[in-house]
């Protein structure tokens, strides 16, 4: 089964929370065992499992990324200026795999 979730930001980096986008499509599934992959198409975007009950997690993500990996000093910015968001999502990775077992009663 394959479902495509289209997202859209108003931020040039973020963070965005699709947990529950991803729970309705399992629940709809009606699959209860398995692997569920999910998977960024593009080249600068991710996905990270990460905690999202404190926001200043996600900003702590970016703001590692931003020091890690700084804007305008990459060979590629000479092409589009976002030379920097490609490194980004290659290190974050494109995609995570979830395990889904049997429901506890």
């Amino acid at each position: 089964m394959r479902e495509i979730i289209t997202i859209s930001t108003s931020q040039r980096e973020i963070l965005v929370d699709i947990t529950a986008r991803v729970k309705d499509i399992v629940k709809a599934s009606g699959i209860h065992d398995g692997l569920v992959n999910v998977y960024a198409q593009g080249a600068t975007g991710g996905i990270m499992i990460q905690e999202n009950w404190d926001e200043s997690v996600q900003t702590d993500v970016v703001n590692l990324l931003r020091k890690m990996i700084p804007r305008g000093v990459w060979l590629h910015d000479a092409r589009d200026g976002n030379g920097d968001s490609h490194l980004k999502s290659g290190l974050v990775g494109p995609s995570e795999t979830i395990p889904l077992g049997p429901r506890k009663k």
